[in-house]
């Protein structure tokens, strides 16, 4: 029997490994909430006392290692600090609410709530000028302090035979660009004022690079996939053109994943980008991409059986398990295995595939639709 890295790897390799290695947690877009994995575990008789949040902005948690080790889990994450993890809350009627080293104002409500919002954009109410862009409060991209401990944590992960995937510092280049000027705004500026919107652009960009020089400087030997994305796709289309994405996005993605793969030439890039983006594959391919996630096959022009027949010998399919919108939360335990089991005689033949939800494992999933999901993956994963 192999073990989970040699499992991973074979699969990253377009090889059919013992079977399908299964990912959960590993990154904050591969996760499972707070809530669902608290009942998740009241149902299985399994007892974590201090569930560790790994990322509060969304509530996601990383599951204790012995859950991980029950469901055979392939895959540990490595968790730089970040936005998404350090914040100190304040006290705002019936919210919590803070804002943080970028500037982004977030809250969630005392009761009930399961994911904090952003409220306000630093730069929305601003016209974009290049003093503007310098001249602002931009975080440290390269501090160390953001990777404290976690090369001990890879060589442990390594030690014990597991596969180690480590997280971007951000969201990607579009989408933090949407979070600093507001979605109206920085969808205008891509289109009415690009000369600015490229500079914006590289801010963020150069504190990606910082962040990977620094962090692959440390950890770039001892890593197995490294993981960027961006969002370009909606339930049936896309937010921007191909051509918007070709002039804009693309160069400055490009460029940050050869620099990435310059810093750790043994590791598999893993992209993640939601919804339709079946037309972008094929630039993503180009940028260098290996690995697309979540494989949203519920979304427009996503049919599993077509991206596979069609894209299957390029790219590894991470992600498009089993439906987390509909099936996962409103189905039943047979719909569950049903679907997985049609998705696995899809993706698994010929290697190049990794098991996991359509993104994170959300709070009104039925536990026992979990471990339907977990028990088909184990009977009918194998090669």
């Amino acid at each position: 029997m192999q073990t989970s890295r040699e499992r991973l790897l074979a699969a990253l390799k377009h090889q059919e490994p013992d079977r399908v290695p299964l990912d959960l947690a590993s990154t904050q877009v591969t996760g499972i909430s707070l809530t669902a994995y608290n009942n998740l575990c009241e149902h299985i008789g399994f007892v974590d006392e201090q569930p560790h949040i790994c990322d509060a902005i969304q509530h996601i948690c990383l599951p204790h290692d012995e859950l991980l080790q029950r469901f055979g889990v392939d895959t540990r994450g490595l968790w730089p600090r970040m936005n998404h993890t350090d914040f100190v809350d304040e006290d705002a009627g019936g919210y919590l609410s803070h804002v943080d080293e970028w500037g982004f104002a977030y809250r969630i409500k005392k009761d009930g709530g399961l994911w904090y919002d952003l409220y306000a954009s630093p730069l929305e109410h601003k016209t974009l000028s290049k003093s503007l862009i310098e001249n602002y409060p931009w975080p440290h991209g390269g501090d160390k302090g953001r990777i404290d401990d976690l090369r001990r944590q890879a060589l442990a992960f390594r030690e014990q035979g597991y596969a180690v995937v480590l997280k971007s510092i951000c969201a990607g280049l579009f989408e933090m660009m949407i979070r600093l000027r507001g979605m109206q705004n920085a969808m205008m500026d891509l289109l009415a004022d690009p000369v600015h919107a490229g500079l914006l652009l590289d801010k963020i960009l150069q504190h990606k690079i910082d962040y990977w020089d620094m962090a692959l400087s440390e950890l770039g030997d001892v890593v197995d996939v490294i993981a960027e994305g961006d969002d370009f796709g909606t339930q049936t289309s896309q937010l921007i053109s191909i051509d918007t994405f070709r002039q804009i996005i693309k160069p400055r993605q490009a460029g940050l994943i050869r620099f990435m793969r310059q810093k750790a030439p043994n590791a598999f890039v893993f992209f993640h980008s939601c919804g339709n983006v079946r037309d972008f594959l094929p630039d993503f391919i180009d940028m260098g991409v290996d690995i697309i996630n979540p494989v949203h096959i519920t979304a427009t022009g996503m049919a599993p059986g077509q991206l596979k027949k069609d894209f299957g010998k390029d790219i590894i399919f991470w992600g498009g398990g089993v439906d987390a919108q509909e099936t996962l939360p409103h189905g039943t335990p047979q719909q569950v295995s049903d679907e997985v089991k049609r998705h696995l005689d899809i993706f698994a033949p010929g290697g190049g595939y990794v098991f996991n939800t359509i993104h994170n494992i959300q709070a009104d999933v039925p536990p026992e639709n979990i471990v339907a999901m977990y028990e088909t993956l184990s009977k009918y994963g194998t090669y």
